[in-house]
């Protein structure tokens, strides 16, 4: 049997790169350098976004945030940066990434269709001063569009964090922020996006009035 050393060797596979994968990286590079430019473009709404939360969840608001993928990482990530903290330490405050209870993700899906997973625990959890925030490169994820629909339904407030607009997930939510670029990048950006959320959200709490 041939072992993987030998296997390299013989391919001549020492770990250098070629010129074509160091060109792909940089392309990739150059990609996400684009979709933060566009990010930076929004910092207003983000600032907006975080004054927002600084005001809905101290009163006893919650943040629920959904995506699939890898923007159910984010989602996730997310979650704890509120119920952690982000850099200074502060109050908890509460926020859910709606894909983490696996029991009632299977159940949902297989009681009710993958479409409804979201949707479902919206209607659950959301209430009035609630706000959803929902991450999707495309844009034309169903169970997000029937997370939107459910939260319109129950009075929580729809935020988006999407791929290039027009999309139908931008237009469903009362709020949004569109990011124009390949997938990966994007998706590279909803941290960004998201960071940014935390500081603005920090900042507007130091500078409430006490």
């Amino acid at each position: 049997m041939t072992s993987l050393t030998e296997t390299l060797t013989r391919r001549g596979v020492r770990g250098a790169p070629t010129a074509a994968a160091a060109g792909s990286v940089r392309e990739h590079l150059a990609g996400a350098t684009d979709v933060i430019a566009a990010l930076d473009a929004e910092s207003e709404r983000i600032a907006r976004w975080g004054a927002e939360l600084a005001v809905r969840l101290p009163a006893g608001g919650r943040l629920l945030v959904a995506g699939n993928g890898g923007s159910a990482a984010e989602a996730q990530h997310l979650a704890a940066e509120f119920v952690g903290r982000f850099r200074d330490d502060r109050p908890p405050y509460s926020a859910i990434a709606l894909h983490t209870d696996t029991s009632a993700v299977t159940a949902i899906g297989n009681d009710y269709g993958f479409d409804e997973v979201f949707a479902r625990q919206v209607r659950a959890h959301g209430r009035h001063g609630d706000v959803l925030l929902l991450l999707s490169t495309s844009g034309v994820s169903a169970n997000l569009l029937q997370a939107a629909a459910t939260a319109a339904e129950v009075g929580v407030l729809r935020w988006s964090l999407t791929g290039s607009a027009p999309n139908p997930l931008h237009a469903a939510c009362d709020d949004g922020i569109a990011l124009p670029g390949a997938s990966a990048n994007v998706q590279e950006a909803e941290l960004v996006a998201l960071h940014a959320l935390c500081i603005a959200f920090e900042r507007s709490l130091e500078e409430a009035p006490s």
